[in-house]
């Protein structure tokens, strides 16, 4: 999540309660937020589409979840769903989830004593229990998420373990319409200061672990926080007890402080889902070299993520030169892709355009080895590294 909403919710709610009974009303202010630069379809040169049609996919990171949209059918808004993920040639979708976000939101400086998710849990008519309850809003986003598997016909799995996504790899070979999801938290403040709450996400379903969002926590500080400072003494036994469940730590939105102080602690691979880098767009959101140097160093990866303010420019292009900067200064192992489609952000496609990445990197002059590793293979060999067996 990326844009300041809370005036759009509010200015929209009363029409939503008493015109559309929750359903106009948040589809209008989707169309508003989560935007493309370029409509489908997307065309890409033969040679691209030959090699795009023999990847495993995966996107590192996007908020879908937080919408009212059913992602089992296929729809002319937003970003992302089942049937454009496969059309995208998808294996793996990584489910962002949002309990959180500041008013007034910025890169630079947000309290975290006022919330958007409120009003648009209200403006969408989430459960009651939601209302007041960071961590109720994580269960059930990813209550929605079980419920588009449970009636997918087996079309959607959701990946606990590395024997689900053996299984899942492995059913992709006979049948390209199976698209895996994994949840992920993003930002801890949903724990609401209960280390115990860890072990219930976990229970449903989660198996990446944010520290933080947009604001300084319980736990951690963030890049876009008021101290942005590091680990709390509750985040550093947050940190190993995400190790010790076979749990990936993400480090997208954490402050420096916070990286180091996690960089100390970690025994594996870390992730940052959906980033960019200082030495092609510099800001405070994005790496420093030295950190990108340390995460790869972990055998981690990091998602450069597809909208302006990650790779300042607002095109497909703009990302593959990120992910060639990445890869010049710590290998090819360990970049990958972290969309943030339908984080309230305007990306330069759907995710039908991922062929266009593909073209992008050849284009940059990666091979074909190269690009399955970029655009799925470097994180599936983390999940495979970190996750419990079964």
């Amino acid at each position: 999540m990326q844009r300041h909403i809370s005036a759009k919710i509010l200015g929209l709610f009363f029409l939503s309660m008493c015109v559309s009974g929750c359903v106009v009303a948040p589809k209008i202010l989707e169309k508003s937020m989560n935007k493309v630069r370029q409509s489908p379809p997307y065309t890409v040169s033969d040679e691209a589409k030959a090699v795009h049609e023999q990847l495993s996919v995966v996107d590192l990171h996007a908020d879908p979840l937080l919408w009212n949209r059913n992602l089992l059918k296929k729809h002319s808004y937003g970003h992302i769903d089942f049937p454009r993920l496969r059309e995208a040639n998808v294996a793996i979708q990584v489910f962002g989830v949002v309990t959180k976000t500041p008013k007034k939101m910025n890169f630079e400086s947000n309290p975290s004593n006022t919330d958007n998710i409120t009003a648009l849990a209200m403006l969408q008519c989430w459960p009651h229990r939601t209302w007041g309850s960071l961590f109720e809003r994580a269960l059930y986003e990813a209550e929605k998420l079980k419920k588009f598997e449970k009636k997918s016909d087996g079309n959607v799995m959701v990946i606990r373990s590395v024997s689900d996504l053996n299984n899942l790899l492995e059913k992709r070979k006979t049948n390209p319409e199976i698209v895996g999801g994994i949840l992920s938290l993003e930002g801890v403040q949903a724990l609401e200061g209960d280390l115990k709450n860890l072990d219930a996400l976990y229970d449903a379903g989660f198996r990446i672990i944010g520290l933080t969002h947009f604001f300084d926590n319980e736990a951690a500080g963030s890049a876009h926080g008021v101290d942005k400072g590091g680990l709390t003494p509750f985040g550093k036994d947050l940190v190993k007890k995400i190790q010790e469940k076979h749990m990936i730590i993400d480090l997208a939105h954490a402050s420096p402080k916070t990286i180091d102080d996690v960089l100390v602690m970690t025994s594996g691979p870390v992730i940052v889902s959906h980033t960019g880098v200082k030495g092609m767009c510099n800001n405070i959101r994005n790496l420093s070299d030295a950190h990108v140097k340390q995460i790869a160093a972990t055998g981690g990866v990091m998602g450069i993520a597809m909208f302006e303010e990650t790779v300042c420019g607002k095109t497909i292009k703009d990302t593959a030169r990120s992910i060639r900067y990445v890869a010049n200064l710590v290998g090819v192992d360990h970049v990958a892709v972290g969309s943030d489609f339908d984080g309230a952000v305007t990306a330069p496609t759907d995710i039908t355009g991922m062929p266009l990445l593909t073209e992008a990197l050849m284009d940059e002059g990666f091979s074909d080895e190269d690009i399955a590793k970029i655009m799925g293979g470097n994180a599936i060999r983390v999940f495979s590294q970190v996750l419990p067996a079964e």
